[in-house]
């Protein structure tokens, strides 16, 4: 029996959430429960439509460094994380202040118990709030790097729809990737 062309969008979209929600990083467990689809029909187009938490789409293209220069030499990450990446730490164009970001590093530490150890290994002087600095400085000044959580799964479903939807309606995987993309960060 052909499927409609609905049942194969649909598919698609139960596809791309379930390997999306299941390869995304699980510290982010509100980011998991935030990804949604929207798929339908029309007689002439179709609309497809994926939604998640905006530091879901930071955590899946990565984000570039503000300045890669500036990572501690010691630092066992270095260089630039996300060097495509359209997101840039520093750009102005997302809100959020250099407060807020350290005191998340802070309770992330906190929840798992992250201290500064000496070289011996052993725990060293150093309060939640100098270490999450340290670490805030770093990630903002080396960048995050993809994770494509989201783009892995939705490439792969893409290539799952039948061929005759793909060319009855001119789909292109990296142009409805795109406008995704867009239409999250209109705001």
């Amino acid at each position: 029996m052909l499927k409609t062309v609905q049942q194969s969008l649909n598919e698609f979209r139960d596809h791309v959430i379930s390997e999306a929600k299941r390869n995304a990083p699980k510290s982010l467990g509100n980011l998991q429960n935030s990804i949604k689809g929207y798929v339908k029909e029309s007689p002439n187009s179709i609309q497809v439509s994926f939604e998640m938490s905006e530091y879901g789409w930071y955590q899946n293209e990565g984000v570039r460094g503000a300045n890669p220069s500036n990572v501690s030499p010691n630092a066992k990450i270095k260089g630039q994380q996300a060097p495509n990446s359209r997101f840039k730490f520093g750009s102005g164009s997302k809100r959020g202040t250099w407060g807020t970001f350290v005191n998340s590093i802070e309770t992330w530490a906190k929840r798992r118990n992250i201290r500064f150890r000496d070289a011996k290994g052993k725990y060293a002087k150093g309060n939640y709030k100098s270490l999450a600095y340290v670490i805030a400085r770093n990630i903002y000044s080396r960048g995050i790097k993809p994770s494509l959580f989201f783009t892995k799964p939705f490439e792969a479903a893409f290539k799952r729809l039948p061929d005759t939807l793909v060319e009855k309606y001119g789909l292109e995987a990296e142009e409805l990737f795109t406008q995704i993309l867009n239409e999250n960060f209109k705001k």
